[in-house]
This record gives structure tokens, sequence and C-alpha cells, in this order.
């Protein structure tokens, strides 16, 4: 095993990975490289820790030279920024395949299951360092810049430019120690990488090697789509889908062994499931789409967008909203930013708007009403310590909703200025995880900058509540000794989770929002 740890000089650190709790490891050894191991240690008297702990003895780990790593990103040794990330090392039994490191797409959010390469900084051939950017990948959230962690030479870019739909883990590029093995990675296909070998090394030893002729005749010739949808996803070794391709199939009676999968290994993806449909309701539709006689344009979406239009969906369909609505007047209001604004140009910051009042506001009620600070959790409700909130941001790329953390501890100033920075990284696409992650309650105003006099938001889950601001407008109303007077006034909507909160504890906090708001010095006290 000694003799196996030098065989690189970045193995001579896996000592120091084993002491990591987050980190783990697994080697496996071919047939023919047991015997050469067993010359140097006992390797099968002990057993290695695989991926997520799980213990893989040498026997079960016969047939492979793969060197599996899992590291996670708050681990010093992690390979990209932020995020969990799939990557192995791979031994090659030939002089073809010399030691390589194949990348896999990171889960760089909670809720990331597949991303999508916007662009890659480097190009094949170039040498990477430690904290250099690769590529860009385009999450749920944002587009975030991925980096590396070893030192070494980008040799194969197995998804280019603007590859849509790939799933965490699956393998996006090779990397290589010597500038002089490049070249040796120039035909490299991704049925090489770990992920596509792994079915292939989970099958027993005394499995027969003929079903595999069999099953390739079954793809073939015409069967039922239940049946080959299920075939799909039992074989490892026929056809290649993903769950939501197989179950986006099955819904619409689509035959998996007709379509040619454009993912890796062939794998059949979603989009592949949605161009055939496409392609088929083209025919059925050409007179009925020629006869108004209208142009049109189809425009794709993007990531960012796909994953709103499932989380607004999914929250009017399972989340019971209800809808508060309160007046207030913002004359004092106007009047203090008007006062404030001076000192900032003064001392050189951020002018303060109206939204960052409403926000500072929004905050001390959620302190005011801590109940209103709360999530749903089936079993029990979480209510939060800290008030985060986040700002819905339009931008060209998506609504984008940034957060301000513990908004109710931070000076006017301060917020201005924070929302300022993450509404200009918001409108570049720049926007990292910590930007968005972690907010507890959500403000939309679409009356200032549009002029909307008012509107009800979507609650944005795991949130229990969103406020909808509206446009102040001028109203007469009566004043003092039977004389009238104009007073500026703003409509503000509360949507709720009524799970969480109870149309009482609504209004309690509508009430302390609107004091905060008519009386804006309490909120400097």
């Amino acid at each position: 095993m000694a003799l196996l740890l030098r065989h690189s000089r970045k193995l001579r650190r896996v000592h120091g990975v084993l002491d990591w709790e987050r980190g783990s490891i697994a080697r496996h050894f071919s047939a023919s490289a047991c015997s050469a191991a067993a010359k140097g240690e006992a390797v099968s008297s002990s057993s290695v820790h695989g991926e997520y702990g799980k213990k893989v003895s040498s026997r079960e780990a016969r047939g492979s030279y793969s060197l599996k790593r899992m590291p996670i990103a708050t681990g010093v040794n992690s390979l990209f920024s932020c995020g969990q990330v799939v990557s192995a090392r791979q031994f090659s039994s030939g002089a073809d395949l010399p030691p390589h490191e194949a990348i896999g797409m990171p889960s760089l959010s909670p809720t990331m299951t597949e991303g999508n390469i916007a662009r890659w900084v480097k190009k094949e051939g170039d040498k990477v360092s430690p904290g250099e950017v690769l590529c860009e990948v385009e999450t749920d959230k944002a587009t975030v810049e991925m980096e590396c962690m070893e030192e070494g030479y980008l040799a194969k870019i197995v998804c280019g430019d603007g590859a849509k739909e790939i799933k965490v883990g699956e393998i996006i590029c090779i990397t290589v120690e010597e500038e002089g093995d490049i070249e040796k990675f120039k035909d490299y296909k991704a049925s090489s990488s770990p992920s596509a070998a792994a079915p292939a090394e989970s099958k027993p030893q005394s499995e027969p090697v003929q079903p595999k002729e069999e099953k390739k005749e079954v793809s073939k010739a015409p069967e039922p789509t239940a049946t080959k949808t299920e075939e799909s996803s039992q074989s490892g070794d026929r056809l290649f889908s993903s769950p939501v391709a197989r179950k986006l199939a099955e819904d619409n009676n689509v035959p998996l062994s007709s379509l040619k999968g454009t993912g890796p290994d062939g794998r059949i993806l979603k989009a592949d499931i949605e161009d055939y449909l496409s392609s088929a309701s083209k025919g059925s539709k050409k007179e009925a789409a020629a006869a108004p006689g209208l142009g049109y344009v189809d425009l794709p979406n993007t990531q960012i967008r796909k994953v709103t239009a499932n989380r607004l969906l999914q929250s009017k369909q399972t989340i019971p909203h209800y809808y508060l609505t309160v007046d207030s007047r913002v004359d004092k209001l106007i009047k203090l930013r008007s006062e404030l604004n001076p000192m900032q140009d003064a001392s050189g910051g951020k002018k303060i708007s109206i939204n960052d009042l409403v926000i500072k506001a929004a905050a001390l009620a959620l302190r005011k009403v801590p109940a209103c600070n709360s999530s749903w959790m089936n079993d029990f409700i979480r209510q939060y310590h800290n008030v985060n909130i986040n700002v819905a941001v339009q931008t060209e790329h998506g609504l984008f909703v940034p957060v301000v953390r513990d908004a109710d501890k931070k000076g006017l100033a301060t917020i201005a200025d924070e929302v300022k920075q993450l509404a200009l990284r918001a409108r570049d696409n720049s926007l990292k995880p910590e930007d968005y992650e972690g907010g507890t309650f959500t403000v939309s105003n679409l009356g200032g900058p549009f002029g909307i006099k008012q509107f009800c938001a979507i609650v944005n889950p795991p949130q229990s509540a969103i406020l909808a601001i509206g446009s102040a407008e001028k109203r007469v109303v009566p004043g003092v000794e039977g004389q009238f007077e104009v007073g500026s006034f703003m409509s503000a909507t509360l949507s709720c989770d009524h799970r969480v909160i109870d149309g009482a504890m609504g209004a309690e906090w509508l009430k302390a929002f609107k004091s905060y708001l008519e009386n804006p010095t309490t909120m400097l006290l």
C-alpha cells in the first residue's frame, strides 16, 4: 500500500484527508493489482471507509482502480469554494490513461439537483492552480464560479459551454498532474467516468455476461412503453435516463428506446423527452398554428426561472395563503428620510430609500412578534432567533431574493449599503449562495419602482410570510377643527401561511409594522 500511496505526489497527503471527519476515502484494486499489493502489505486483512462512511473491504473492491474522495466545502481540502463536490482519481492499467482526476458537477445549493455550464474560464491544456476559476455554473439560484483546489492541467472538458441539465456528480472535466498526459485524454469519453462505471462494478462476479446481449436486442424490439421505461431504470448498461426523464416518458407514453440521449454516456435527459414531445406535437398542430397567421418566438427558460416557477407553483398548491392589508400614513417617514440623506451625502454613504426604511421596520416588527419569524416543519414549527430579510430584485435573468442578515440589529446606513450592493450583484448575475440563503422573511416592493398601488405576493417557502409594498399616494383626510389636510399613504399587504400564522397574529404584526412607519424615530432607539 505504501508503494501505491507514492504513486502520485498528491496522494502522500492521504493521511491528512483521513484525519478529517468530513472526508472519506476508498481504494479499489483490480484482480491483477491485488496480488502486487499483497506483496507490500496485507490489504485484505483491513478495510477502508468508502463514501459517506460506508466500509468497503478489499474483496468487495476488486475490479476497479479508482480512488474516490468526497470533499465538503467546510473542510480545508475542499475542491470548490462552496457546496458538495464529487471527484475521483483513477489509476489506469495501461499507458493510455495515466493517473487523472475526474471532477463532477458540484452541489452548490441545498436545493440543487442539476446545473448548467455557463462558460469555461479555463481551456483544455491550460494549467490550473488552487483558487483559480475553472468554469461558471448556472445553479437553481444564481451563476456561481467553480474554483480548483489542486494544481495540475485541464486535460479534457467533458461538458462544454452551454451544457444543460447536468446531474450533480456527473463528470464535467478531467485534470492531470503532468502536462505530457494531456494528449492521452484527447479521445476520452464520458463512459470511462466513475459515475458510468459504478453500476458495472456493483454487479456480482457470478453474473453471466450473456444477458448483456439479450438486453441490447430487447431494446431494439418494439414493446409497451411502460415495460421499456421500467427496464431502463433497472438496467445500468442498456438505456441510461434520469429519473425526471423516465417519469415524463411514462406520463406521455414515450418509448425511451426510440430516443437518442444527449447527456453523458448517451443518457436520456428531460430535455430529450421535451424535444420529442415538441416534435410530435408540431405535426398535429401544424395547420392550427398556421391558421391564425401569428408570428412568435420561443424563448428558452433559464435554470433560475424553472426553479422559481416550480417553487411558486409548489407554494400556491401546498401553502394555505391568506392576506392582510393596511394603509399607513408615511409623511413622517418621508420627512425623516429627507433629513438623513444630507448627512449620508456628507459622510460619503449611500442614500437611504423608502424601501430601506421598510426593511428596518419589518425586521423590528418581527423581533416584536417573533411568531411570524417561523417556518412550518410538518411535525413542529421552527421559530428563528435571527431576523434575515430577503429583498426581491427583478433582473433580466429572473427574480432574485438576496438576504440582509440580522436586519433588526443593523442601522439604516448599513442596510442601505448592503441592499444596493446585493441588487447590483443580482443584476450582474454574480450572487453567491451566502448572498441569498438563510432568509426568514421576504419584502417585495412594486410601489416605488413601478407605481403599483397594492398587490398580493406569494409566500417564499420555507418562510411563512411575505410583505408586498405598494406606492405612496396623496389623500385628503380630515384635519383639526373641521379642516382638511393632505397626507401620504402607503399600502402594505402581508401574505401569510395559515399553518403557522393565525389571523390575529398576522394582524398584530401589521399593527407593529404600521406603528414603526408612522413613528419612524422609534426605529432609531
